[in-house]
């Protein structure tokens, strides 16, 4: 664990309040005595009171040494603070040590009278809960006066058990500190109604200041100030310029600490040695957030990166929230508010798209796209660096937001794939996600802070897959697929109609659906290419009476190459009377067109929209189909085997790497052998058959008297196993003679002389299959399954998933490999223990969740039978953990 001087680093976070600010949390130092002193005198007579039971104007000379002076250990404090304030303080003392090492501690808080009611309290005790769990603590208790009602509901509100006792006018509380399923939701739901605010906040703006503002022509401050201009922002409006009187008719001010009121949003457009400033002027006007157009941070090399840094570290310590740098700015349709703090010369249409964009330089591109295809956006922010502000935040707000119906992201890197699923997962329920995602899982571009990654390349689509997001390769495909999600209701099945007035393009949509593994019942219906705008609309009405139609693709190529309007009305107003997804091929028309529009069933416009192309269609279609299939499915609860015991296993862990010394890499790891092995599994429900590893044909008769026949030999070195030439396994030996001639034929081979052998009874006949886990240190734990053998070493027929995995997850992950059949009775062999399979894989992937240590562990192989299955061998490498996952249980502002 990497330790600043005296705590551990990672108990420092940055951290989101309930409407959206800032504060940043620390252990506490004596060089705090100051500030303390300062942030108690500032407190009621009422506040001081509840705390210590009695009046204290001052803290005394001794108090400020025995509260600023604590061991991080039996005492432990945080501090909130918010500039150079201190805002809030949590503390613990422990009072005893518990039995099997579960201490309990007094915890005790103190919030500022100014920032009551922010949620200091409840996400200071998130961390020191944590901090308390890292210190073998699993207890809290506290005492409260009656009327402190406050700090009683910060301790029933976390989702704890908590018990009260009244003894001579004090409340006594005590509570366990261990995650529980409800604390986990409240922490989840807290955070996200955080986050949600904190980006409101910067797309709400009531007031907005231009930094940079100029009247040189072609300026990047003047452009950002024109666009707000003429996009009719409806707020307040500043500009910020060092000699200027006015700016396009703007009063300008010299600075920002020479505003007349306090502003919501900084748009900075200044050089990057010049921006930190303007963040500390920011502070000064009480400002929720900052917009950096600026470039010359990260993307630049170290000395920019430590400058982007800095810039991130001065924002949140004083409350706001950065979009950027190198941001291309942000923008939102509300007629209400009409905010273009961008560089898009124009406000898109308003409509229900949410768009992010790490690419600044794509921002255009992508607004532009939106415009020409006359599809609405509700709002719009570009990340540049994405120092800050990510696609998580905008997912956050986005769930919450009545005006976007559909998400869609440009990610050139993902920061915290955990997070990410765990929010994706929820939205996606809700409303579309549309992702591309440029790159490769380890790639970012200049600028981007990304862990790096041994996570095998598919890890990143079965993130995306398990989450319910829609992955496509292009910014083109993106928008195809938005105006469909946006315009038309989801499919209910894969049972898709063909209609038109061309052979050739019905062929081609059919063709195209089926390969895509849709159904077509019936032949593309088609009229004569001269047929009049009746003759269609018959035609189209006639392929929607059908009552084995899910979807409709209508393909029109018009004779003379202008579309008929009639024709595109009358698939209008048929396709908006019915609950069919409907997607048009027009030759000619491309995104959204008031011809291809009629009133919906609840009188709402609804739009049927047109492709270049029938393949262009039906893709958008097929992506509709399979996000509709994942939505209706169960994703059933999460998984919780029975017979965990993650203390046990955890002292195995400790116990094995207690006092050893780091590799050449620095890194602190080993192999455990089988019988650490078997006492970790164990900890998880998984038997791992038992094995002896014997040299010599005497050991293995003795080892086969103790184990009993039928068993099977194997080199226990798994380079032999895996030699294809030795042979290097024999199975079902029924007898010592048997055996005498299993060994001679093993080891007598060329280059296995003295090789030790595992001697192990014979597994029931199965299927054998591998499962294994990872912790990567950009995705945290991975879930891996296939069957063993050539389908996984030769074809790469894996399957992936990110923990913590739902029971749905683990039958997605059992089916997701092409050779699941074979579990499945498979030209009429067996059908096999699956649940007992995906029993052995929950567990896995509990163990793996839990023990980030745990840097790989396989099981392979395990073999599958009618009825159980038998885990033969295991490997499990652990590794000290140098860096903690980025995505933890208690909250802190993360990308």
């Amino acid at each position: 664990m990497e330790e600043a001087p005296g705590y551990p680093r990672h108990w420092e976070a940055d951290v989101l309040l309930r409407d959206g600010g800032t504060a940043h949390l620390r252990p506490i130092t004596p060089e705090d005595a100051e500030a303390l002193q300062r942030f108690h005198v500032a407190q009621s007579a009422e506040s001081v009171y509840l705390r210590f039971f009695s009046a204290m104007p001052r803290l005394s000379e001794r108090d400020l040494r025995r509260f600023t002076r604590v061991d991080h250990l039996d005492r432990v404090a945080l501090v909130a603070t918010i500039g150079d304030d201190i805002v809030g303080i949590g503390r613990y003392d422990r009072l005893d040590e518990g039995s099997g090492g579960r201490s309990t501690a007094e915890v005790a808080f103190n919030i500022s009278d100014a920032h009551q009611g922010r949620g200091l309290g409840s996400v200071l005790l998130e961390h020191l809960a944590a901090a308390a769990r890292e210190r073998g603590i699993h207890r809290f208790v506290a005492e409260v006066l009656p009327q402190n009602r406050k700090m009683t509901g910060v301790f029933q509100d976390a989702g704890y058990e908590v018990t009260h006792a009244y003894d001579d006018g004090v409340v006594s509380l005590g509570f366990d500190i261990d995650p529980t399923e409800r604390s986990l939701a409240v922490t989840a739901a807290r955070e996200h109604r955080a986050e949600a605010s904190s980006l409101e906040a910067l797309l709400t703006p009531r007031s907005v200041a231009v930094v940079g503002a100029s009247r040189r022509p072609g300026s990047v401050g003047g452009v950002l100030l024109r666009d707000l201009l003429r996009g009719g922002y409806t707020g307040r409006l500043h500009a910020v310029h060092p000699e200027a009187l006015a700016v396009e008719g703007v009063t300008a001010f010299e600075s920002l600490r020479d505003l007349p009121e306090p502003v919501d949003l900084v748009v900075v457009a200044v050089p990057a040695e010049s921006v930190l400033q303007v963040v500390r002027d920011a502070a000064l006007v009480s400002a929720r957030g900052v917009v950096v157009v600026s470039s010359g941070f990260a993307e630049t090399g170290p000395q920019g990166l430590e400058r982007q840094r800095a810039l991130v570290r001065l924002a949140r310590a004083n409350g706001m929230r950065v979009v950027g740098p190198n941001s291309f700015g942000l923008l939102s349709t509300d007629p209400q508010l009409r905010l273009n703090a961008s560089l898009a010369p124009d406000l898109p249409p308003e409509g229900g798209l949410g768009l992010f964009s790490q690419s600044g330089a794509l921002g255009v591109a992508v607004l532009s796209s939106a415009s020409r295809r006359g599809l609405g956006v509700s709002s719009f922010v570009s990340a540049g660096n994405r120092a800050d502000v990510s696609g998580n935040d905008l997912m956050q707000f986005w769930e919450e937001d009545p005006r976007t119906r559909v998400v869609g992201l440009y990610l050139e890197s993902v920061g915290n794939p955990r997070k990410f699923s765990r929010i994706a997962r929820r939205l996606s329920r809700a409303k579309p996600v549309v992702v591309v995602k440029s790159g490769t899982t380890g790639g970012a571009p200049p600028g981007h802070a990304v862990r790096a990654s041994r996570a095998p390349g598919e890890a990143l689509d079965a993130m995306l897959k398990q989450a319910g997001v829609i992955r496509v390769e292009t910014i083109h495909q993106l928008f195809d697929t938005a105006q469909l999600l946006v315009a038309q209701p989801l499919p209910a099945g894969e049972r898709v109609a063909v209609v038109g007035n061309s052979a050739a393009l019905g062929a081609l949509a059919s063709g195209a659906l089926l390969s895509w593994g849709l159904q077509v019942p019936e032949p593309p219906l088609s009229v004569h290419p001269e047929a009049d705008a009746a003759e269609c609309a018959r035609a189209v009405e006639e392929v929607f009476a059908r009552e084995d139609v899910d979807a409709v693709v209508a393909c029109f190529a018009p004779p003379l190459g202008v579309v008929d309007a009639d024709v595109a009305r009358a698939l209008a107003r048929t396709a908006a009377a019915s609950e069919r997804t409907t997607v048009a091929c027009f030759l000619g028309m491309h995104g959204v067109d008031e011809s291809l529009s009629a009133p919906g069933p609840d009188g709402r416009p609804r739009v049927v929209p047109a492709y270049p192309s029938p393949e262009d269609a039906v893709r958008a279609l097929v992506s509709a189909v399979r996000y509709a299939q994942w939505r209706q499915r169960d994703p059933g609860p999460r998984v919780a085997p029975e017979g965990v015991d993650v203390d046990a296993a955890r002292a195995v862990v400790d116990a094995a790497l207690a006092g050893l010394p780091p590799d050449e890499d620095g890194r602190v790891a080993l192999e455990l052998g089988p019988a650490a092995a078997g006492r970790l599994l164990a900890c998880y429900g998984i038997h791992l058959e038992p094995s002896h590893v014997v040299g010599g044909v005497e050991d293995a008769l003795a080892a086969a008297e103790e184990i009993g026949y039928p068993l099977a030999l194997r080199f226990a070195d798994r380079a032999l196993r895996r030699r294809r030439d030795l042979g290097g396994m024999r199975t079902d030996i029924g007898s010592p003679e048997e055996l005498r001639g299993d060994w001679r034929a093993l080891t007598s081979q060329p280059g296995v002389a003295g090789a030790p052998v595992l001697v192990q009874r014979m597994a029931p006949p199965g299927a054998a299959v591998t499962v294994s886990t990872m912790e990567d240190e950009l995705f945290g734990p991975l879930v891996s399954f296939g069957l063993a053998g050539d389908a996984t070493e030769l074809l790469g027929d894996l399957a992936h998933r990110i923990p913590p995995l739902t029971t749905g997850d683990v039958a997605d992950l059992v089916r997701g490999v092409r050779a699941a059949p074979r579990l499945f009775g498979y030209r009429g062999s067996p059908r096999l223990d699956v649940a007992a399979l995906e029993d052995l894989i929950a567990r896995a992937s509990v163990l793996a969740d839990d023990l980030p240590e745990v840097a790989e562990m396989s099981l392979s192989p395990v073999v599958v039978s009618q009825q159980g299955l038998t885990v033969l061998l295991a490997r499990v490498r652990l590794e000290r953990v140098s860096r903690r996952r980025a995505d933890t249980g208690s909250r802190r502002v993360l990308r």
